[in-house]
């Protein structure tokens, strides 16, 4: 028996995706999804809105987020079915939203110093009202004046490079701590993307195997840019370390990321409910 078609991990306005909550989860019953996860970055304000859409257009939406850790420049971890009134969890995303917040400054003054000429306020603009600035709204500023031709050019040299998070600098929590505030939560956790931390298999092993006592209980198996020998190897970890598997697409929408559409993949859920 097949689980429900789901996309466990994609990202509205609330962060750094295109569309509004309401208007994902539509696009998410179009798609033929049955359950649909939000995983904004380091929030979690755009879950009522998608919840509220769901109960209209018969999608069953999982209150998610995905927390940046500091270990690794990308280290992510997707929280699920949390209780949203946890101080614990809000109190984390509150202290992250200040910290992006801030970032955009420090942003600004990095790729002026690399000669263009970008203005805050813009990159707000493309955020759009309520939106959370991140840097896909930077790589869409850039793109626009003409500095780069797309957005994976704006992240491959400027925003995702070692000069960029070195002058960039960000204060996140460790992994612990988010999971733990995941955990507090009543919720569940996954290992989101695990090729984007960038270490080799063993020492991922070892990671996750550290992990699973601070609370992992699943790992992120389908990712539209996995390997099949990623894959393969991302399922022998949950086999090892007992963890469930999950799966996603990323999903920003087609300005952020033009190649990634919604997944829809049987995954079994029962241990989320």
């Amino acid at each position: 028996m097949r689980g429900p078609l789901s996309d466990l991990h994609t990202h509205s306005t609330a962060s750094d995706g295109q569309y509004a909550p309401a208007e994902l989860v539509r696009l998410a019953k179009k798609r033929g999804l049955e359950v649909l996860a939000l995983t904004d970055h380091d929030t979690t304000d755009g879950c009522e809105e998608a919840i509220q859409a769901g109960e209209r257009l018969g999608v069953r939406v999982i209150r998610g987020v995905e927390l940046n850790a500091r270990e690794y420049p990308t280290f992510h971890i997707l929280g699920y079915a949390y209780d949203s009134s946890s101080s614990s969890l809000a109190g984390l995303c509150a202290r992250m939203k200040e910290e992006r917040d801030s970032r955009g400054q420090r942003i600004v003054r990095y790729l002026t110093e690399r000669g263009m000429r970008v203005e805050l306020e813009e990159a707000i603009a493309l955020a759009g009202d309520g939106g959370r600035l991140g840097r896909p709204h930077f790589a869409q500023l850039l793109v626009s004046k003409g500095y780069v031709k797309d957005s994976r050019e704006a992240f491959d040299r400027y925003l995702d490079t070692e000069e960029y998070r070195a002058c960039v600098k960000q204060v996140k929590p460790s992994v612990r701590e988010c999971l733990e505030a995941i955990k507090s939560a009543g919720g569940k956790t996954s290992l989101a993307h695990p090729y984007q931390i960038g270490i080799d298999d063993d020492a991922l092993d070892t990671l996750v195997g550290n992990l699973v006592p601070w609370g992992l209980d699943a790992i992120e198996c389908y990712y539209p840019r996995f390997t099949p020998a990623q894959q393969a190897f991302y399922l022998s970890l949950a086999e090892k370390y007992r963890l469930h598997v999950t799966g996603g697409s990323d999903f920003h929408g087609e300005r952020v990321k033009p190649d990634i559409s919604l997944a829809a993949l049987a995954l079994d859920l029962d241990w989320l409910e």
